[in-house]
């Protein structure tokens, strides 16, 4: 007698399984995340795994760690987020809009991976013909590249396993599929399963394996939440379409920080790496303009100057416009009301906004002093030097905070040819004499005095 299917609903965020669709899922609280998943009741047992017999409990004192087992992937930007390189028996999804070079940076690495290593791409969206188009674009060539263009999670787990690769590509994991499992490819089950397939893989056998992962409409990463928790590393690859510059950032990494960030320019040869994002983000500044100022935003352990600009003007309704581009609406409205309360400037009339050139996102507090300065600037239509830099965190009495790492701002802003740098007062302590070097750092109690500095 054949097995009756039944049907559960499937929470995307937490994983949670009902009998019946919710509006809200019961567990994590989400409103309309429960999609329907068709199932028999074979299917609720787990897919076969990699055998691991013979596994014993060794001592954290035992375990030999003198060989530092990372993989250099060619691109100095990539291994900075990676935390040094790519770990050997990792899992790292990568995940991104469409479009947005996913595929042609793994593409790339494979160049320089293939030296010295065994690597495998696998694609389940692209058949081999188009690879090699695309190899060809990129001056891709390497005789250790095998590709494989499948989509049968268990007969890849079992070539891996008889192959046994270095290095091994998935685009994508929404592509894959297990056959024991009646859902389709991209299902909440199919993408739980298949990713918990290749972990027990590139931890049983000690393989480095990078999966590239789909975001849905609202930006996320398409597929359960539990996806996120499962792999080892988490890659962003965000931009705008229009802009040529793409940003990778690692929104989990449990080998390295989640601060640092990747800089990489779109060209027609593929992605370059931007060594510089200061000299780029600050290319094309206006002169002689009001409403613009620069702050120096801490990613991780590199500094990065960036310009805020700031623009102010009569409103023509009743309410005033507030608008923010690659800053936090709420912190620009907390701004304002300080600036009219402790400084004395009325902006109840008048509709601000405020925008971080580059398609930068400066979510630092040390970008609050930059921002304000923008504002007053555009007011008062009065101009602040292009050699002038600022950062600072300002509170709700109008203070101006101390902020971490001031000296590798200040040596940031000498190198690219700054002459005054408007810091914290209360970070001029920890100075050292080589930090004001060549650059006149004045030091600010309030936001008043931060005015009078450079603006009057």
């Amino acid at each position: 007698m054949a097995q009756k299917l039944k049907s559960v609903y499937v929470c995307t965020q937490c994983g949670y399984e009902a009998p019946k669709w919710y509006g809200q899922c019961p567990s994590c609280g989400e409103w309309n995340t429960l999609s329907e998943e068709v199932r028999s009741p074979a299917s609720a047992k787990s897919p076969s795994t990699p055998s691991r017999s013979g596994a014993k409990a060794l001592s954290l004192e035992n375990i030999d760690s003198s060989r530092e087992a990372r993989y250099l992937t060619g691109l100095n930007e990539l291994d900075r987020v990676l935390g040094g390189g790519l770990v050997k028996g990792s899992l790292v999804l990568l995940s991104g809009d469409p479009g947005i070079g996913k595929s042609t940076l793994l593409l790339q690495i494979c160049q320089y991976l293939g030296q010295s290593l065994r690597v495998l791409y696998i694609s389940g969206e692209e058949s081999a013909h188009q690879l090699k188009m695309r190899s060809k674009r990129l001056g891709v060539s390497c005789d250790s590249l095998m590709i494989m263009c499948e989509t049968d999670a268990q007969y890849i787990s079992e070539y891996i396993q008889s192959d046994k690769p270095d290095v091994v590509i998935i685009d994508s994991i929404q592509t894959m599929s297990i056959s024991e499992l009646p859902s389709s490819p991209g299902s909440v089950t199919q993408v739980r399963e298949c990713t918990n397939l290749f972990t027990r893989v590139a931890k049983t056998f000690n393989i480095s394996i990078i999966v590239v992962g789909h975001v849905n409409k609202d930006g996320n990463i398409a597929g359960p939440k539990v996806l996120e928790h499962i792999v080892d590393t988490v890659l962003y690859f965000e931009g705008e379409r229009s802009l040529s510059y793409r940003i990778l950032r690692a929104v989990k990494n449990r080998f390295g920080s989640t601060n640092e960030i990747g800089v990489f320019e779109m060209l027609s040869s593929g992605l370059a790496e931007v060594e510089n994002p200061s000299q780029m983000l600050l290319a094309g500044r206006p002169q002689n303009a009001s409403g613009t100022c620069v702050a120096c935003i801490m990613e991780g352990s590199r500094p990065i100057l960036a310009e805020m600009q700031g623009l102010v003007a009569p409103t023509g309704f009743g309410n005033p416009r507030r608008m923010a581009t690659g800053f936090d609406y709420n912190r620009m409205s907390m701004l304002i009301a300080v600036l009219e309360k402790r400084a004395g400037y009325f902006l109840g009339n008048m509709d601000c906004y405020i925008n971080v050139v580059g398609g930068l996102r400066a979510d630092e507090p040390a970008c609050d002093l930059s921002v304000a300065l923008a504002l007053v600037s555009s007011l008062k239509d009065t101009v602040i030097g292009e050699d002038v830099l600022a950062f600072g965190e300002i509170g709700l009495t109008g203070e101006i905070r101390a902020v971490g790492a001031c000296e590798q701002r200040i040596k940031e802003a000498q190198r690219l040819g700054f002459k005054r740098c408007i810091v914290p007062y209360h970070n001029l302590k920890g100075l050292t004499a080589s930090a004001s070097i060549g650059i006149e750092v004045i030091g600010v109690r309030n936001i008043r005095d931060a005015f009078d500095s450079i603006i009057g």
